[in-house]
């Protein structure tokens, strides 16, 4: 039968089929459908415990379906804080916010500018008592992060009508880059210039410093011009700060369970593009090779396999991985609270109206949650501490969690000594206050998302079109307390080394830049990169080559790069060399600091050759 409905033709060699090989397909179809639909209900009847946490899990408010301003309405809310996030703390501290905000009697939702129809904020008077906060980082050179990139646009062009629109905001930033805090400052500036009242200052937060002291430095003094604004009691009510519930998932099968997955459950063991942040694509590792010839530093030139995923790049683009945190750490921690580490769990959220019904992908083990999902590594914030202080058992290890999780100096003095100062992470602390055991749910749902890690790449798609390299420092150091600080991401490239005969597998994705070669081939291109600094450079300078192999004229192409020892920590030299030799680089400009009495540094250089540079400007 489908031998004759594939082939029978008629005179004019055109397809047809009959009455009762129509009949057939319809009755296929139609139990087809019957049949996906009658498992589909079964299966999510079997297993709604765990369906119920899939791409959810990791998704904030999903404003998609409806306006934000009708769900506020639904749902009886009155703030709403906006985040602009690259790394996560944005978005971490909106969700303090909104915390918050239920001690004053106010609730509030956490919302990506991304998923939004931001035209809709002129509808937000329309509720009383309502107010937009945005929380917007600055990332690069003064530009918004992906997830404000329409935003900002919008803003740029839009002339709606923002009176009776009340707002404040919390920039997120660093003064060590030119364009400090600029998405925060053209927000608040914006916001304004559309007609909106700004109900508090705007509040900048420096990463260079101590951005979390910023933070709640600002939101200490903007809640009580919030509930001046709207007639609160400024005191605040003591509510439970707990935002989820823990509920034992040992019974829900193990296929259904989250084992690192970002978003999709299963997203690793069946890859679909296209990849990203929240389907990132599992390479292999197929080199990694130490560039320092000796020293006690490690530097690890790395190439990533890209074949058949339909991953493309460009010189100057970045590769993002998520990394995996040390399973001894994980293994302390669960000895110091006592708790079982396999056990499978699901933190849910005890606001029912919300879409964020769990902090991080869930069902999943305890193991999992901190191996992938939660930062153990970085210094906690404040309040992270301050959450958990109550639950030390000896009156002077509380007391000392009390008073520096405190406003007053000498907290603040203490929480920068003992904590900040000294380098110490969650693990750490509980280890150094051995009464302070936290139920491990709660110190789940507390602790940040481990962040994926950026590194610009090392290699160009004309050269290398099936891998990406990137140049990784690794990152390891003594702390004043004595104990060793271990990177993340480059302790974990360090142990995945395929010269062992292991395949290592990466979730990585690529993170398009505007940082990039000129277009004209024969414009001259000064390139500035000490130490790992020169990784995007190599990859501009092996497009170079590639023109040159091509016949095409290139401009003058001048290096400034600096390292420690020539003998040492000089990396790539051999390719730098050969780059020399065949005219790709018409100029090497070398700094090695240490070996001579005087230290010199790749600034002293661009100081002797000021006048070439400003020729070539």
């Amino acid at each position: 039968m489908d031998d004759e409905i594939l082939h029978v033709t008629n005179s004019k060699g055109e397809y047809f089929l009959g009455t009762f090989d129509i009949a057939v397909l319809v009755g296929l179809l139609a139990a087809a459908v019957y049949y996906i639909l009658y498992h589909r209900r079964k299966n999510a009847s079997e297993f709604s415990i765990s369906e119920s946490f899939t791409i959810s899990s990791t998704s904030t408010d999903d404003v998609q379906e409806d306006s934000f301003i009708t769900k506020m309405k639904s749902t009886g809310r009155n703030v709403i804080v906006f985040y602009g996030s690259q790394t996560g703390t944005a978005e971490e501290f909106a969700g303090r916010l909104v915390k918050e905000a239920n001690r004053y009697g106010l609730k509030g939702m956490v919302a990506d500018p991304e998923e939004c129809d931001m035209e809709d904020l002129c509808k937000l008077s329309e509720i009383p008592n309502a107010i937009a906060i945005f929380c917007m980082a600055t990332y690069g050179e003064g530009d918004p992060t992906d997830n404000a990139q329409t935003f900002y646009e919008w803003m740029q062009n839009s002339d709606v009508d923002l009176g009776g629109f009340r707002y404040s905001v919390f920039g997120l930033g660093n003064k060590t880059y030119e364009h400090y805090n600029s998405m925060g400052i053209y927000v608040d500036k914006r916001l304004e210039e559309l007609g909106a009242k700004r109900i508090y200052e705007l509040g900048l937060g420096d990463d260079d410093g101590n951005l979390e002291e910023d933070f709640i430095f600002w939101k200490e003094k903007f809640w009580p011009a919030v509930c001046n604004e709207f007639g609160l009691d400024s005191a605040g009510k003591d509510v439970s700060m707990r935002q989820y519930k823990v509920v034992n998932c040992d019974d829900v099968p193990k296929e259904k369970l989250f084992s690192g997955e970002v978003a999709r459950l299963g997203s690793y063991a069946i890859q679909r593009p296209p990849y990203d942040a929240k389907n990132p694509f599992l390479s292999n590792i197929l080199i990694n090779r130490e560039l320092n010839k000796g020293g006690n530093r490690s530097c690890m030139h790395i190439e990533f396999d890209i074949k058949d995923s339909r991953i493309r790049y460009e010189s100057g683009d970045h590769v993002a991985v998520f990394p995996m945190n040390d399973p001894t750490m994980i293994d302390t921690i669960g000895k110091l609270l006592g708790a079982n580490l396999d056990e499978a769990i699901s933190l849910v959220s005890l606001d029912d109206d919300t879409h964020k019904k769990n902090p991080f992908p869930c069902p999943c083990t305890y193991r999992t949650a901190l191996q992938y999902y939660l930062d153990i590594s970085s210094i906690p914030y404040i309040h992270v501490l301050k959450e958990i202080s109550d639950y030390a058992t000896d009156p002077e290890e509380k007391m000392k969690l009390k008073l520096m999780t405190s406003n007053t100096p000498e907290g603040k003095a203490l929480y920068h000594e003992w904590v900040h100062n000294q380098c110490r992470n969650i693990v750490q602390i509980l280890q150094d206050l051995p009464s302070l055991k936290p139920p491990l749910d709660h110190l789940c749902e507390l602790l940040p998302r481990l962040q994926a890690r950026y590194y610009s790449i090392s290699s160009s798609p004309k050269i290398s079109p099936d891998r990406i390299h990137i140049t990784a420092v690794l990152v390891k150091y003594t702390a004043p307390m004595g104990r060793t600080i271990n990177g993340v991401a480059t302790s974990w490239f360090a142990k995945n080394n395929p010269n062992n005969g292991n395949k290592h597998l990466v979730p990585i994705f690529v993170r398009k830049s505007q940082f990039r070669l000129p277009a004209q081939t024969q414009t001259p291109v000064i390139m500035i990169g000490p130490g790992t600094g020169f990784a995007p450079f190599r990859g501009f300078i092996q497009e170079r080559k590639f023109q040159q192999v091509q016949g095409k004229e290139i401009g003058e192409t001048i290096l400034y790069f600096g390292c420690r020892h020539k003998a040492e920590d000089f990396i790539y030299e051999e390719e730098l060399e050969d780059y020399i030799k065949s005219g790709t680089i018409s100029k090497l400009h070398v700094a090695f600091s240490r070996d001579q009495k005087e230290k010199v540094y790749v600034t002293h250089l661009l100081r002797q050759n000021a006048e070439i540079g400003r020729a070539h400007v």
